[in-house]
């Protein structure tokens, strides 16, 4: 891609050809006003018009988020007709967004305010027709309050990218447009994953998680022993919502904080991830040993599984029947964990501490026991901390509490990134298989942040084939292939956000448009970046194994038997059921 010259303001750069105005003013070191504009500042609707420019020769103002740059191009971003029409569009689209800032849910995260400040918008300029607001609140893992859509069209986007599946679209026309699935549906009435992935990208508090932070409160007045666990990519991300650069590790304050919060005891699902290693480890080769139903599919992402049951019923028989992690973890806590200190289960409260907004739908799920009783995301976990008056900055370093759960592998640590999944079970069957102990113990083939990932493996002269795919958008290949009997492989990992958890539903807002000039790398990053905390933890793990962690072993020594027993399978597996027959033309 070769350069081109431009003047933004009357100074001279040199830009890549191909960038758009508001990329290439990023660059140079301005920050255009924006609300549509994601994903490092592409933008395909241009609706909100905030990021109009001047330029030299163009028939009026152009939006600056779709305008390429070319050779000689002269911007004006400061002159007073720009200015003064990027603070009208703002104008306008705050007549017709009911504000009501201090009990948003978005309150501090809120790009339209920011935005507001930016071009210096006055309140009340226009009176906009207001439109009924829909407030749904039927759906586990969202809530849609319309009186807060600004119709910048990002979810719509969003779903259709990532999961390829556009739940999301605009209804009605004119003063009463509104973003919503077909009919102003519920989320709980469409078939949709729950996976959150609108709710990252909606600038205002349109589309929150459906918050559970009061439940948690109340078993801490109940009385019950209120017990935490924590996924592994929410220590990736959780020190953005103190103020810290992407990347930062956040593992030991945030078990400090959680200590301080009065948690009863402070567990790590990584624990459970190497739970859900040996007994989905063991179900591949009982499928490849016994010619059984190959390939076998993850099922650790309950948003993927949420895909599978409205669009892909006939892989049901593919699909791992291993509950996800946490779950899990809560199944072994209100069994072995309750048994061994003699507490009635009753009396016991879990929270699980996730990524995913999914994870809310999937906790509530007919095929689930109670063994979880409340998901958090990492936000409300922020959430938690902030109001309690924890300062972040002057925490401890802890670890989690070690009583009966406390041990993990490096292998638990990687469940967070997409392909981690795979690489964990594959150290563990390979070793099943060969007795070599450290063949694959850095296999990073399936690494790496590609929609599709595929790899073969020699076992002992056997070829393997194996796949990896985040996002549902990509992974249809794949299960187009399962379904048409014509797949090449013995493995595949799913997870439905793109990336894997490390990017759910659930996690920090990333805002490309307010982050500072020199932290440009991550707005193409901030995925490795999450991924490499994950990945370091693991290399710094004295047991990389999950069938080497001590906890485990003594778990199936003293509890459940063996992988797969019939103990192992009352508590640690589950079922799926088709929901074609609600959307029969999906």
């Amino acid at each position: 891609m070769g350069l081109v010259n431009i003047k933004i303001d009357g100074q001279a750069y040199q830009v890549e050809s191909g960038l758009t105005i508001l990329e290439a003013a990023k660059k140079c070191g301005f920050n255009i006003p924006s609300l549509c504009a994601f994903n490092n500042g592409k933008c395909s609707r241009a609706s909100c018009r905030v990021c109009l420019v001047e330029v030299k020769g163009a028939r009026g103002l152009v939006a600056s988020c779709v305008y390429p740059v070319s050779e000689g191009m002269e911007i004006t971003i400061s002159s007073p007709k720009a200015i003064e029409a990027r603070r009208a569009s703002v104008e306008l689209i705050l007549s017709n967004h009911h504000k009501n800032c201090l009990q948003c849910e978005k309150n501090g995260h809120c790009e339209l305010l920011e935005v507001s400040k930016m071009v210096g918008a006055r309140d009340n300029m226009y009176v906009g027709e207001q439109t009924p607001a829909t407030l749904d609140e039927l759906a586990p893992g969202i809530i849609r309050d319309t009186s807060k859509c600004i119709l910048c069209g990002r979810c719509i986007e969003r779903c259709k990218e990532a999961q390829g599946i556009s739940i999301l679209g605009f209804e009605n026309r004119g003063f009463k447009t509104i973003v919503s699935p077909v009919g102003n549906r519920s989320f709980a009435n469409s078939p949709c994953l729950q996976c959150g992935q609108c709710v990252n990208v909606c600038p205002t508090g349109a589309l929150m998680e459906h918050s559970e932070i009061a439940k948690v409160d109340e078993a801490f007045r109940s009385g019950k022993k209120v017990i935490v666990q924590t996924a592994p990519a929410v220590r990736a991300a959780i020190a953005e919502e103190f103020g810290e650069k992407i990347g930062t590790p956040g593992t030991g304050k945030m078990v400090a904080a959680l200590h301080r919060l009065g948690f009863y005891r402070v567990f790590d699902t990584n624990f459970g991830a190497d739970l859900t290693i040996m007994e989905e480890a063991n179900e591949l080769l009982e499928r490849i040993k016994n010619k059984g139903v190959l390939p076998q599919i993850t099922s650790c992402s309950p948003g993927w599984i949420n895909y599978m049951e409205y669009f892909y019923p006939e892989v049901i028989p593919n699909v791992s029947t291993c509950k996800s992690p946490h779950m899990m973890v809560g199944a072994i806590i209100k069994s072995y964990f309750a048994k061994v200190h003699e507490l009635d289960p009753k009396d016991i409260f879990v929270v699980s501490i996730m990524p995913c907004t999914a994870k809310k739908y999937e906790r509530q799920r007919k095929e689930m026991p109670d063994d979880v009783d409340a998901v958090l995301t990492t936000r409300e976990l922020a959430k938690m901390i902030k109001r309690s008056g924890i300062n972040w900055a002057r925490l401890p370093e802890e670890e989690f509490d070690q009583d009966l759960l406390g041990e993990y592998s490096g292998a638990g640590v990687i469940f967070g990134v997409t392909g981690g999944v795979m690489e964990a079970a594959l150290r563990t069957a390979y070793f099943w298989l060969t007795g070599e102990e450290h063949a694959l113990i850095d296999f990073k083939a399936v690494r790496g942040l590609e929609g599709v990932k595929e790899a073969t493996l020699d076992i002992k002269g056997t070829e393997v084939k194996v796949a990896v795919t985040s996002g549902m958008k990509n992974a249809k290949k794949l299960l187009d292939e399962v379904k048409e009997g014509k797949s090449p492989y013995a493995f595949i990992e799913i997870m439905c956000c793109p990336g894997g958890c490390i990017n759910g539903g659930g996690q920090p807002y990333v805002k490309p448009m307010f982050l500072p000039n020199e932290d440009d790398d991550i707005l193409e990053t901030y995925r490795a970046k999450r991924a490499s905390v994950l990945y370091s933890e693991d290399v710094r793990q004295s047991v990389r194994q999950s069938h080497n962690n001590p906890d485990i072993q003594k778990l199936y020594k003293d509890f459940l038997g063996k992988p797969g027993s019939e103990l192992a399978e009352e508590l640690l597996h589950t079922s799926y059921n088709s929901h074609r027959e609600k959307y029969p033309n999906k």
